[in-house]
């Protein structure tokens, strides 16, 4: 009997991952991107322990180690003297309680890892300029038209990001809130600073209506900033939207030295700035033989360092649900029943992180106070996640 085919809209991190975890689980899978090339924009991007453990599992840790930054530690920084609110430690603290490391890198380099691990396996093919464009079910086939060319399959999987074209299909159209937040961006070469400014640690800059957060990627060679201020009046949700770098001095004019440093060895020409927009948790992710997965179900904000991770975890569950011949519309409401409750209390403690990074007052020195414990007891939470543990019904 043939390997069922399984089509993956979307050739993102999510997307990708996905492709490899089907293929694992002994299916032919076509993926379908709509850019050029299979390539990510932005910039950093936080792994932890609970996605590093899918992606080792797929082979990837020896690549991942050549592009990827191990930092020491998170810590939470006051906005104006400097003072460590809270701290957390990482590097080989972390890779002995978990047993697996937290990666700092780069969204190029790693798409390059996932691009060219799926590049090499010969159940995956990889398509180019093909934005899917129509979804049709009948029984238990579902048929992409993407590229202009018509692809069958058992089973599609909607990686297709925020704006997703399968959800839209499945669901229709979403309409998102704008937070009141603008998010900054920004990548600094390392060897533009003044030597330690910078340590080998996640920082988390928290003030009054605004946060800034900064980490090395690249192996250390570059500092990606990203820069959260409360702000109405523009709402473009736009990755490559370019920004004026003034404007982002205003916002935190009176900071900390450090992070005004930052902002001053930003390249004008590469600041990028997009709005925020939050989505609620989906009541339900599938029909029939069709699903979604990370951004395309459960788009969170960047305030638990968990998007991406998510999309990962999703990939390995999905995968194990729809293996070993089980039908594919009972193994998607097990893979559902399965990852929305986690994904949507990331996406509620996602929110809350942006209230409670900007506090000021009398509620900042509360939040100072009780922050150390409570991140602990969320962190483990999240950390030791197993996407891997035995299904319902599954012996271990």
């Amino acid at each position: 009997m043939p390997a069922p085919i399984a089509l993956v809209a979307g050739g993102g991190i999510g997307g990708l991952t996905t492709a490899l975890c089907l293929a694992q689980a002994g299916f032919q899978v076509r993926v379908f991107e709509q850019s050029e090339g299979f390539q990510e924009i932005g910039a950093g991007i936080q792994l932890s322990p609970n996605g590093t453990r899918v992606l080792h599992r797929l082979g990837l840790a020896a690549g991942l180690r050549e592009i990827a930054f191990l930092p020491e530690s998170t810590e939470m920084r006051d906005w104006r003297d400097g003072s460590v609110i809270a701290s957390n430690p990482l590097g080989d603290a972390l890779l002995s309680q978990y047993g697996f490391p937290y990666y700092h890198v780069h969204r190029a380099d790693l798409m390059q890892v996932l691009a060219a691990a799926a590049a090499r396996v010969p159940a995956i093919t990889l398509h180019a300029n093909a934005r899917v464009a129509a979804v049709r079910q009948t029984g238990d086939t579902v048929i992409v038209e993407a590229g202009g060319q018509k692809h069958s399959g058992a089973l599609l999987v909607g990686a297709d990001g925020i704006h997703s074209i399968v959800r839209a299909h499945l669901f229709g159209a979403q309409q998102p809130t704008f937070t009141g937040n603008i998010a900054w961006r920004a990548l600094v070469p390392a060897r533009e600073l003044p030597e330690g400014l910078v340590r080998p640690v996640t920082t988390a800059w928290w003030g009054p209506g605004r946060h800034f957060v900064h980490y090395y990627v690249r192996g250390g060679e570059l500092v990606n900033c990203v820069c959260v201020v409360e702000k109405t009046g523009w709402q473009h949700e736009s990755w490559t939207e370019r920004g004026d770098r003034a404007e982002l001095e205003r916002d935190f004019a009176g900071w900390h030295p450090a992070v005004r440093t930052l902002i001053e060895a930003m390249d004008p020409a590469q600041c990028f700035k997009w709005a925020l927009f939050d989505r609620p948790p989906m009541p339900r992710w599938s029909e029939g033989c069709v699903t979604l997965l990370g951004d395309a179900c459960h788009p969170t904000l960047p305030f638990m360092a968990q998007g991406a991770v998510m999309a990962i975890e999703d990939a390995a569950v999905l995968a194990r649900c729809v293996a070993g011949g089980r039908a594919i519309a009972q193994g998607l409401a097990t893979y559902e029943s399965l990852r929305r409750p986690r994904t949507s209390r990331i996406q509620a403690g996602s929110r809350r992180n942006a209230w409670l990074f900007h506090l000021s007052g009398i509620p900042a020195w509360l939040r100072n106070r009780q922050v150390a414990s409570a991140r602990g007891t969320m962190l483990d939470w999240l950390y030791r996640y197993d996407a891997f543990e035995p299904l319902p019904g599954e012996r271990p």
